[in-house]
């Protein structure tokens, strides 16, 4: 195990090791942009560790103390997705022409298309949902 340990340690050490070489190269000499990407590397985890996962773990204890055993899963399963697809889709929010050009790739309403997907999203709960629930009062039909 302790090997395992080591050969994925080694090449996440060395591609962070590369990445500081690569900040130090954008980084220097010192402009003003480099302090923005700083507060930029700083803020994210921040705002991560004191606001986003709090919220997401809040949150998950209180649909998992609401939530029945069948409808636990597929919730669970639309609120991951609804967090990736909406951090997937904040760049293009934030800033319509964030992206690089490329015609037909970004040329979409990206709020709409987000709307459009998570309603699929939580279609698919739904759905997903309520097969489990028709099931389970089918098992206590069958065994009663």
């Amino acid at each position: 195990m302790k090997t395992l340990r080591l050969l994925l340690f080694l090449p996440g050490l060395g591609a962070l090791a590369w990445g500081a070489v690569l900040f130090a190269e954008y980084a220097f000499p010192l402009r003003a942009d480099v302090f923005g990407t700083l507060g930029w590397l700083a803020g994210g985890p921040l705002v991560h560790d004191l606001l986003i996962a709090p919220l997401v773990g809040v949150v998950g204890l209180a649909l998992s103390s609401v939530l029945s055993d069948r409808w636990k899963t597929p919730v669970k399963t639309g609120a991951v997705l609804t967090g990736v697809l909406t951090l997937l889709a904040v760049p293009l929010l934030w800033r319509p022409f964030g992206g690089a050009t490329n015609p037909g790739l970004h040329d979409a309403d990206t709020g709409t298309g987000l709307l459009v997907t998570l309603g699929v999203v939580w279609l698919g709960v739904l759905v997903a949902g309520t097969r489990n629930a028709i099931r389970g009062l089918n098992a206590k039909k069958g065994h009663a």
